[in-house]
Parts: C-alpha cells; structure tokens; sequence
C-alpha cells in the first residue's frame, strides 16, 4: 500500500447483526478499494479492520456509523491501527 494508507479498527454496537451489515459493509469495502475484514462479534456488535487510501478508509467510516437501512447504528468505537503488510481484499469472517 501507499504513502497514504491507514488502518482503522472498528467497533459498532446497535441493532447490527442480521440486517445484512457484513454483506453490505464487504460491497462497500470493495467498491472503494478497502481491504480488511468484518465479523460478527458474541456481545452483538460488528468488529472490522479497514485498511487502504485516508479517503476511502474515512468513507467506510462514515458509512458504518448508519451501516445498512436495516441496521440502527446506537455507537461506533475506532481505534487507530498500524499498518500491516497481510491484507488483501475484503473478507467477510
């Protein structure tokens, strides 16, 4: 990756699971060239690691903190990461 690229680490709490967030957070990833990974987390939040250009890791963010229609976003914990050199594409876990 770049000059530019950053890694976020992500926690977002809400109704979040089972409405698609995953799926659509990976379309998301993948339409703006984010690699990284999105799971489901045993307490009910969504856990994900986005790394790729400031811009469009900043998109995602901002896109998760309303995810989905279905989902209802209550609160998003980011946190900032090193870069990695293992990422590549977008992986739903």
């Amino acid at each position: 990756m770049g000059d530019d690229t950053v890694r976020r680490h992500v926690i977002i709490r809400g109704e979040v699971q089972g409405v698609f967030f995953r799926d659509s957070t990976r379309k998301e990833a993948e339409s703006r060239g984010v690699a990284g990974w999105v799971r489901n987390r045993d307490d009910g939040a969504v856990e994900a690691v986005f790394e790729g250009s400031a811009d469009a890791v900043e998109a995602m963010l901002e896109w998760c903190r309303s995810g989905p229609s279905r989902a209802d976003v209550e609160d998003m914990h980011v946190s900032v990461e090193e870069e990695s050199d293992g990422l590549d594409g977008f992986e739903v876990r």
